[in-house]
């Protein structure tokens, strides 16, 4: 497998984590949100367009307001975000000018990228922002974020973003040098893993838990890493601390743990699908409709379904799961719940009869499908 490389990626999404914003909650880290402008200065004056996934607004609020521990009442984050983003955004703000660059504040929810129409209007907008030369600075929103809205992390956030302006490398900075064979606070026997493929299920084996200021873990930043290879993007995860960490990646430094894909980029309206977190509900394949799916590359038929389950509506997405409950795939559906109900283990001849029309002869037509 040969490596891929941050000096020959044109766009690159760059996330930073909490425990590395806030000085594993001590405060902003102004000293190193000012290097790591630094760097991404130097990146930027080599023509390379830079996104930068932020969290830190929560930990950033909690120690505004003198919290010691993370709240769980949603409208104390909720608080803590509000208060926390404007330390954060200043920050980035006058450290970037000090290199005459303009930032953007873009505030995302999960809504915003389900929904077809605002995904591409974020799309529309963020491209914009890279063609006039400013760094756009992404965050959850979190002042309004709902569990059912929720990226859950923003490892996953920045697999999206990454997804949504087709980048060529995803930097993952975190409190750990990489991904290793066990956890290292723990084991000293423990190796850091230099390269992997992200759709390796070893490799999320190995990964670790949370911390206790950002919802994510080396888990969710392997998770990201596969999410983001479905556009063909790779990703490193790396310690933030190391010094002039993305300047050295930038000159092909082996540093962290690089996580590459051999599969081919998927189409954006599929990479689009895949990117739901949260579906409406679910639908129950037998076997074949299961083999027919998966290795024939075909649509799903409604004689396939053998259980329903959820409200959702037509043309919502939806998880297709085998008898084992694995989910295989997602897609948008042609018909509603409660037409689904009736016409599961129907032929599509049959549609016709049962409900008085027909939409579709698919109940998932297969441009509309997407395996995970």
């Amino acid at each position: 497998m040969s490596r891929q490389s941050v000096a020959n990626a044109k766009r690159i999404v760059i996330k930073i984590g909490s425990a590395l914003l806030t000085n594993d909650g001590a405060g902003l880290n102004k000293a190193g949100i000012a290097n790591w402008v630094d760097q991404i200065a130097e990146l930027k004056a080599q023509g390379k367009e830079i996104i930068l996934v932020s969290s830190g607004s929560v930990a950033e609020g909690m120690t505004r307001l003198g919290w010691s521990e993370r709240p769980t009442a949603l409208h104390e984050l909720q608080a803590a975000a509000a208060v926390g983003q404007m330390g954060l955004v200043q920050c980035y703000e006058s450290n970037f000018s000090r290199h005459q660059y303009v930032t953007a504040q873009v505030l995302l929810t999960h809504a915003d990228l389900s929904n077809r129409t605002r995904y591409l209007n974020a799309r529309s907008a963020i491209t914009s922002l890279l063609s006039f030369g400013v760094v756009p600075i992404i965050n959850e929103n979190d002042t309004v974020i709902t569990d059912e809205i929720r990226f859950g992390d923003n490892d996953t956030l920045g697999a999206l973003v990454a997804n949504l302006i087709e980048a060529d490398a995803l930097i993952i900075l975190t409190d750990q040098d990489g991904l290793y064979t066990a956890d290292p606070r723990k084991d000293k026997n423990a190796k850091l893993i230099e390269q992997a493929r992200a759709e390796d299920p070893d490799i999320e084996a190995v990964a670790g838990g949370g911390g206790k200021l950002g919802r994510g873990g080396m888990t969710t930043k392997v998770r990201a890493a596969k999410l983001a290879a479905r556009s063909g993007c790779f990703t490193v995860i790396v310690g933030g601390r190391i010094e002039n960490v993305i300047t050295r990646l930038n000159k092909d430094e082996v540093l962290g743990t690089l996580l590459c894909s051999d599969q081919e980029p998927m189409a954006a309206r599929k990479q689009w699908l895949a990117g739901h977190l949260q579906t409406r509900g679910q639908i129950t394949l037998d076997p074949g409709a299961v083999r027919a799916v998966i290795e024939q590359g075909r649509s799903l038929l409604s004689v396939g379904v053998v259980h329903v389950d959820g409200n959702f509506g037509r043309g919502e997405v939806v998880a297709c799961i085998n008898e084992q409950g694995q989910i295989i795939a997602k897609g948008l559906i042609n018909y509603n719940a409660l037409e689904t109900q009736k016409i599961m283990g129907k032929e599509s001849k049959e549609i016709l009869d049962i409900l008085g029309y027909m939409d579709e002869p698919e109940l998932i037509h297969r441009d509309n499908l997407v395996l995970v």
